[in-house]
């Protein structure tokens, strides 16, 4: 076994040889101060559509595991090959086609991710009818399920599927499934007509499957992929085949692989509902003609057991996270040294999405890397949004760093408006992969782009280094959300709620600025009671939730760490005077969370209005900072 590093000894330490795409950029400076950065590098030759991918490796790796998923009550892992695979997407479009189904007529699916989800996917877009994959969080968590009924009117699906029907019977009970077709896999939805995915898969595909992938077209709508809905109701976003392949053919371009190297292997979690779930991992590991073991488990307390639990027996060549993710992926390391073997025996490449990940937990991987595998690995991150499809620039080089989102990939445009603070751009995009507009919204398709056609994301940046760009951009915080003081002072709302939830660790879980025409910024803040409880200490067990926020340790913490940043900041714009620790968490309904667990700043203000007022009154409860 390698020798325990010092924290001091691992920046020495090489990173894994790993060939990245190289970063040669054209910088183009224009009089009013606007930048616009692309890559020298020519996008290569993609394929005209997603079913493509899983016929060339049907034919060139019939034996070769595609999706593997635990299933059963003894939870064996259930294994599907590409050949086997193509199989049965071929069955189910010919049962699609027998139906109906085409541009017109979209296929909605509700459930997690699952094998079943993977070919039904497919199976639509060669029928050419658009997939429309739903939060399962509009389903099982709402409680009034507006979400759900809003985006289902929005699409008006022909096919909705749900894995298991108990499970949504209550979803599906507030939907108009007249005319539907209801499919479903493990058990029916009680007092409904639905069809068991057993009789679609058992269809006998017919020549009319070959005809039907001939037509597609590369502006075919492979997708609707809803938006988090962060600023309103959820949007759906046109994704069409052209954009899909156009992007997973610029992330295969990012790293480079030798010939003869071993197929990725992909332990996944991310949701396929969302864009980078289910364009950028799944569609691109399918790209690669790799394997995907569905991961049950999430970053969460009492779920992530079961991702430790399948990487006890999957060595993944690369493996993505949110940073609550690798916080406990960390921590179990340390503790489980096998763990820890297994897990680095194939590494290449780490990537981290979401939020930035803190310093403290690159630091803490990259010790684990060095002493199971003697290097450091890269740890890879990007940017975009559901509207491309969704990466559009990329970390790819080594880098000590984090908290990049890297350079424009190959055959993207990135256009950087100066925002009237030092340093800082809007980040605007034009690209093939970026989205036509959103469904049946022609008024907010028209407003989404600028006068060359530039898409506005709503991001801003600014660069590493202002002398040499090709060190990347550092993502800056959401225009759309920054405010300004009654001084006329902007507040840089993304920029200051992460630093004051670093700041305030580990009580903060999450926060929503406040100050908007007002003399300073308050915040309001959702507090990691669990946190709270172990910073509480003996008596914590004993004290309801009010008193557990008003305990003087828990109190302490959010003064003294905000005081600090408080103390290192320039101008009111970054200081904190006033926090209200809330007991009541997000609500999904009332649309302060997304189903991605984004804080929706806009909703959450206008919600709580009675909460802000009581923030600036002051008094009982109101955290005072230095």
């Amino acid at each position: 076994m390698l020798g325990e590093p010092s924290l001091d000894s691992v920046v020495q330490v090489p990173f894994k040889p790993i060939e990245f795409l190289s970063r040669d950029i054209e910088v183009e400076r224009r009089s009013d101060g606007t930048i616009v950065l692309q890559s020298n590098h020519k996008l290569k030759p993609y394929e005209k559509h997603v079913p493509a991918l899983l016929a060339k490796w049907a034919k060139e790796a019939p034996d070769r595991v595609w999706l593997a998923q635990r299933r059963g009550p003894d939870r064996d892992w259930l294994k599907l090959t590409y050949a086997e695979a193509k199989k049965q997407v071929d069955a189910v479009t010919q049962a699609l086609l027998d139906r109906g189904f085409g541009p017109g007529k979209p296929v909605m699916i509700l459930s997690s991710n699952s094998i079943e989800f993977a070919l039904l996917t497919l199976a639509a877009m060669q029928a050419r009818a658009p997939v429309a994959p739903v939060s399962p969080a509009y389903s099982v968590m709402s409680q009034d399920h507006a979400k759900l009924k809003y985006v289902f009117d929005l699409v008006r699906p022909g096919l909705v599927f749900v894995q298991n029907g108990e499970i949504y019977a209550r979803a599906l009970a507030a939907l108009d499934l007249e005319g539907v077709l209801l499919v479903h896999v493990d058990k029916p939805p009680p007092r409904m007509q639905s069809m068991p995915w057993s009789e679609l898969v058992a269809t006998r595909a017919t020549d009319a499957v070959a005809k039907s992938v001939t037509m597609i077209e590369p502006r075919t709508v492979g997708k609707f992929l809803f938006t988090s809905g962060s600023t309103g109701l959820p949007k759906a976003v046109i994704n069409t085949q052209e954009m899909m392949c156009a992007n997973v053919a610029m992330m295969s371009m990012a790293r480079v692989r030798k010939p003869g190297e071993p197929a990725p292997v992909m332990l996944d979690w991310l949701p396929w509902n969302h864009t980078m779930g289910g364009n950028a991992t799944f569609q691109g590991n399918l790209n690669e003609g790799g394997t995907t073991w569905i991961d049950d488990g999430k970053p969460l307390p009492g779920l992530f057991e079961e991702t430790l639990r399948n990487l006890r027996e999957v060595s993944p060549t690369s493996f993505s996270n949110v940073p609550a993710g690798y916080a406990m992926l960390a921590t179990a390391l340390e503790k489980d040294e096998s763990l820890a073997r297994r897990f680095f025996k194939n590494i290449n490449v780490l990537s981290y999405g979401g939020a930035t990940l803190p310093n403290d937990l690159y630091e803490r991987m990259e010790t684990l890397a060095v002493k199971h595998t003697g290097y450091r690995i890269p740890f890879v991150t990007g940017w975009g949004s559901t509207e491309t499809a969704p990466t559009a620039t990329s970390v790819h080089w080594a880098s000590d760093r984090v908290g990049l989102v890297g350079l424009p990939y190959p055959g993207v445009q990135l256009k950087m408006v100066p925002t009237g603070e030092e340093g800082r751009y809007e980040l605007r995009l034009k690209s093939v992969i970026v989205t036509p507009g959103y469904f049946k919204q022609p008024e907010l398709t028209a407003q989404m782009f600028d006068e060359e056609g530039f898409y506005r994301i709503g991001d801003a940046g600014r660069f590493v280094d202002p002398e040499d760009p090709s060190w990347g951009l550092i993502f800056d915080g959401r225009v759309v959300e920054d405010f300004k003081l009654s001084s006329g002072t902007f507040v840089l709302v993304g920029t200051l709620r992460t630093t004051a939830i670093a700041a305030a660790t580990p009580v903060l879980q999450d926060a929503v600025i406040c100050g908007q025409d007002r003399d300073y910024v308050g915040l309001l803040g959702f507090p990691n009671i669990a946190a709270c409880r172990q910073l509480a200490g003996d008596t914590a067990a004993n004290l309801t939730t009010a008193e557990l926020l008003a305990h003087p340790a828990v109190v302490g913490t959010v003064r003294d760490g905000l005081a600090r940043l408080n103390a290192g900041s320039k101008g009111s714009s970054m200081r904190v005077r006033r926090v209200l620790l809330m007991a009541e968490p997000p609500a999904v309904d009332g649309h302060e969370i997304t189903d991605k667990g984004y804080i929706n700043q806009r909703a959450t203000l206008e919600r709580r209005k009675a909460l802000v007022e009581k923030l600036y009154a002051g008094g009982e409860g109101v955290i005072e900072v230095g």
